[in-house]
């Protein structure tokens, strides 16, 4: 099908390019009868308009780019549908991309959405990601760049999280006063900060209450979104520690699936001989049985917030304003279930 444009609206009703151009964006210099012979005439020959023209003279692009570690996970599909709820207010295109946990997959995706002129990029990082080049390289093409949930504090860019640390702390503290005392941690890769801040909050508490921390007791999930990592270490917790384990505080919920799947096969009962606590409020964790205590971080207002933020400071970009990076925190809430 022939693309219409402007040009050939113009000619069909022997107006200038210009006022056609202005009649269709509703400028008020141009006459009732004149718009509504031109929007007519665009809606019979059914315009679209030239969106990379319209780039080319605003000069921006009218898409983000966001890359997220994995779609597959509750949390992010909830921060995607944030996201994209606001590039839709903002008519704005989202370009998805997914790294898959992997550092160099990331720098590709961060070159190809420089490479396509994107007004501003959202990252969250892999749990594999050591080196922050690729990301300077985003400031130094001057394009806005949020960085949410797994970040890096060196990076000299607007965040948005939640306090790992205390959220973790707080989980911790509620098995101590249950009365457990023998608690595991399945943590995620050593490289994340959100693992690492989840691995102090955990020991934080312990030594809060005066309860020796035991490193034998810390085992490393080298993708903590993994339903066999969770399978894996319950059996390796197991064999190391046999029932002397009170408690098991998990990095995310889905790790925690892998928990309950091993616990409930292997005639261990949850939480009477082991309590378990999660992170992240997956769906499932209300209807598995038993039902998993967890930690709400609220994916979809972190999608929202982090494009909020985003498109803030890509207008002040537009007009000229230096923004100053800001780190905006979100809250946690404990979710009890059947588990604790």
């Amino acid at each position: 099908m022939k693309i219409v444009t402007l040009k050939q609206i113009a000619e069909e009703l022997n107006l200038s390019i210009t006022t056609v151009s202005k009649a269709l964006k509703g400028y008020p210099d141009v006459s009732k009868k004149t718009k509504q012979r031109v929007l007519d005439l665009a809606e019979n020959l059914r315009y679209i308009p030239n969106s990379f023209a319209v780039s080319l003279r605003m000069k921006q692009s009218k898409t983000i780019g966001v890359i997220v570690p994995a779609n597959v996970h509750h949390f992010f599909s909830n921060v995607i549908k944030g996201i994209l709820k606001e590039a839709e207010k903002k008519d704005y295109l989202v370009i998805l991309l997914h790294s898959n946990e992997n550092f160099e997959l990331e720098k590709k995706q961060v070159d190809l959405l420089i490479s396509k002129g994107v007004d501003g990029i959202l990252i969250s990082l892999s749990n594999k990601t050591h080196n922050f080049e690729h990301l300077k390289k985003i400031i130094d093409h001057n394009i806005p760049l949020i960085l949410f949930d797994k970040i890096a504090k060196i990076v000299n860019c607007s965040k948005v999280i939640i306090n790992d640390k205390k959220a973790a702390y707080e989980a911790v503290v509620y098995l101590i006063k249950k009365g457990h005392k023998r608690i595991a941690h399945f943590r995620g890769d050593l490289n994340p900060q959100n693992s690492i801040d989840r691995f102090l909050g955990y020991k934080q508490a312990l030594l809060d209450y005066n309860i020796e921390f035991d490193p034998s007791l810390v085992y490393v999930c080298d993708n903590n979104s993994d339903f066999e990592d969770g399978y894996n270490n319950a059996k390796k917790l197991l064999k190391d520690h046999g029932k002397n384990i009170d408690a098991i505080f998990t990095i995310t919920d889905v790790i925690a699936m892998g928990i309950i799947k091993y616990f409930n096969t292997h005639n261990i009962k949850i939480p009477e001989d082991i309590a378990l606590f999660g992170f992240s409020n997956w769906f499932m964790s209300s209807v598995i049985n038993p039902s998993l205590s967890t930690v709400e971080q609220h994916g979809y207002e972190m999608g929202e917030k982090s494009a909020h933020l985003l498109f803030h400071e890509i207008e002040c970009k537009q007009q000229n304003i230096v923004v100053k990076p800001q780190i905006i925190t979100l809250p946690t809430e404990l979710v009890i279930r059947e588990s604790s």
